[in-house]
């Protein structure tokens, strides 16, 4: 993919078609302390990304409970100049049930925005983030609070940039009205194996749509409002890539087929056409790599080098969603 179709780019900054997930850095979520092992491993995945030229990692304040920020930075230490070179993006927004500190819930309040980015900032050691984006939608929400909390953030130079997680167009449109930076990301679930975002459009009028979960006109109004859309679990858990699928449903089984018939055919990774397919969607959407495995990450490196036919992106599309069109 041209990363002249990337929103981001257009917005003037630099980011690579695909994103490294750093939601596994940092072990297990518990409280135990970071190890040199977890660094090192960190390390790896890192360079794994360089490698194929991702320059853009997405982590967040309760990834590994605060450990994968930290290894982050201990990474970012470690490599001196590194982040000059890349674009950080972190996420805050979800409280976890931590000892008496009450049920896991979420929180958009402004004082918990700028406490969380202090935090943020404070674990990966750098000044400013290029990218925060509110992890969910809180529905104690004080639109107003969050877009003055987002300003003064902006202003402090703590955060050049500003996006959601989660969220429909009319949510992202409600708290675009009340704040004066620009929401330029929006983060959701997407893939050959969670295709709401496609079947949300083309199921319109017909009976189809009274199951769809996906917010109706979301890709559309990213689209019109030049705001990035990137995908979380963009590789399905490995399901179409390597993943035992039996027992899974007939739709599993025959994406595989397809997945692995047209990797053959263009002499590429399955890892590569799950996120061809993705990309090939017009609102240039930017898939968020969730491993930590380097061979995995250097598995998706010819995704964006090759663009699917119509005919290969229908053929998957039908196979993932059990119909023909």
């Amino acid at each position: 993919m041209n990363e002249t179709r990337l929103p981001l780019n257009r917005h003037q900054i630099p980011a690579s078609p695909l994103v490294l997930g750093c939601m596994r850095f940092g072990g297990e979520w518990d409280g135990l302390p970071i190890t040199d092992d977890l660094v090192h491993e960190g390390h790896q995945a890192v360079e794994a990304a360089l490698e194929i030229g991702i320059n853009h990692y997405d982590l967040a304040d309760i990834y590994t409970r605060g450990k994968a920020e930290h290894v982050f930075g201990r990474i970012l230490s470690e490599r001196k100049g590194l982040r000059d070179q890349i674009i950080i993006q972190s996420k805050c927004g979800i409280r976890l049930a931590l000892e008496d500190e009450g049920p896991q819930r979420y929180d958009t309040s402004g004082a918990h925005i700028q406490a969380s980015v202090d935090g943020i900032l404070s674990r990966l050691g750098v000044e400013y983030l290029d990218i925060l984006l509110l992890h969910r939608p809180d529905p104690l929400a004080h639109p107003q609070e969050i877009g003055e909390a987002l300003a003064k953030l902006h202003q402090s130079g703590k955060v050049r940039h500003f996006g959601v997680s989660n969220m429909g167009s009319e949510q992202i449109r409600l708290l675009q009205l009340n704040t004066s930076v620009p929401l330029i990301v929006n983060q959701l679930e997407m893939s050959l194996d969670k295709i709401g975002f496609v079947e949300a459009g083309v199921t319109v009028n017909r009976p189809q749509a009274k199951d769809q979960v996906f917010p109706y006109g979301t890709m559309e109004y990213c689209q019109a409002e030049n705001i990035q859309l990137q995908a979380w679990g963009p590789l399905a858990q490995g399901r179409f890539t390597g993943r035992v699928v039996e027992g899974q449903r007939p739709e599993i089984e025959h994406t595989v087929q397809v997945v692995n018939q047209i990797a053959r055919e263009r002499g590429v990774t399955a890892e590569s056409i799950v996120l061809a397919w993705l990309m090939k969607h017009p609102a240039g959407i930017q898939p968020v790599i969730g491993s930590i495995r380097p061979e995995r990450i250097r598995a998706c490196r010819d995704a964006t080098r090759i663009e699917l036919t119509r005919h290969e992106w229908y053929e998957l599309y039908s196979a993932s969603c059990g119909r023909r069109m």
